[in-house]
């Protein structure tokens, strides 16, 4: 059995984690360790797990017993944790923040988007960064023309996204009176993920050089991602769904339809279903993830199992709400 420890155990990530977690064939959760809800009952936060669980919050957390720590505190929090803690030579360690995600030599963090950097990761990765939400929503509808080299075009996208990607902090952007019948704007073409979207296509294609505008908007819902690009595109329609197709065909949760999907396709599964269309020589890509599996918990979970040579998918083989 994988013995795992969490940090930040209170947040909406976290508690997707545990609810996988508990029921993943290959695990046992040794301890989930929060500051601010130490000694009450996991279900008194998470309250979607009551009869799945009887853990509490520990205040104590012991490195040792544990072969996998994920880090689930807000961005800057996994550097400080593990700069004051003896990190043991073989833990190896997901981080669900942002703290690593740029590979830029002052760490050894794999960039955790399987469906770039699944060999790296198979391959004796220790460390592994999950990417952000709206960046893994960006990059899986990209990877496949990135691999073909055919971004070569400004790119144009809109994402909007739930209030639970905003975390679980109480913030005037997630109060229910602001948000409910809303749309909101924010941190146009600047946002904080961006430049591990860039850092991803140009991983792909190196003479990737292209401007990405992206155009991130605060949704009405609790969770989910569509993310809406267009660009040039020299290929015709039917070219690029076999592209894509040929691209994901050996990767488990990413799936090209011939329907626009509705959010409700993908919530509460790993999932990432991906539409293609051609409009007066523009392609379309319209792509949806659940921002708190596919996006965070899920996902990390799937990086999981790469490092300890498990199949993709176990635990992971979720049914969406769908109505």
């Amino acid at each position: 059995m994988i013995k795992v420890g969490i940090i930040g155990g209170s947040g909406y990530a976290a508690g997707e984690l545990v609810r996988i977690l508990i029921n993943h064939p290959d695990v046992e959760i040794k301890w989930v360790h929060s500051r601010t809800v130490a000694g009450q009952r996991i279900v008194d936060v998470h309250q979607g797990l009551h009869g799945e669980t009887d853990m509490n919050f520990s205040s104590t957390y012991d490195l040792g017993n544990i072969d996998v720590l994920f880090c689930c505190r807000p961005a800057g929090k996994t550097r400080e944790f593990l700069a004051d803690n003896a990190i043991p030579e073989n833990l190896k360690i997901i981080d669900l923040a942002r703290d690593y995600r740029i590979e830029d030599g002052t760490h050894d963090f794999v960039y955790g988007l399987s469906e770039l950097n699944r060999k790296r990761i198979v391959r004796g990765a220790m460390h592994v960064a999950n990417p952000g939400c709206l960046a893994m929503v960006v990059e899986l509808s990209l990877m496949p023309l990135a691999k073909n080299l055919l971004l070569n075009s400004d790119i144009h996208t809109t994402i909007i996204t739930g209030s639970t990607s905003d975390g679980g902090e109480l913030r005037p952007s997630s109060h229910y009176s602001r948000r409910n019948d809303n749309l909101v704007v924010y941190r146009p073409f600047a946002h904080q993920q961006q430049p591990e979207i860039l850092q991803a296509l140009r991983a792909a294609q190196q003479s990737f050089n292209a401007k990405l505008h992206m155009v991130p908007i605060r949704g009405p819902f609790s969770r989910g991602i569509m993310a809406v690009s267009y660009m040039d595109c020299p290929l015709e329609l039917t070219d690029v769904i076999k592209l894509y197709k040929d691209y994901f065909d050996d990767h488990n949760f990413t799936f090209i339809t011939s329907k626009i999907p509705d959010l409700k396709d993908v919530v509460n599964t790993n999932k990432c279903i991906i539409h293609l269309d051609k409009i007066e020589g523009r392609l379309m890509v319209t792509a949806v993830i659940d921002n708190l599996l596919k996006g965070g918990a899920g996902n990390a979970v799937h990086n999981m199992n790469l490092l300890f040579g498990l199949q993709e998918t176990t635990g992971l083989t979720m049914k969406s709400v769908a109505f």
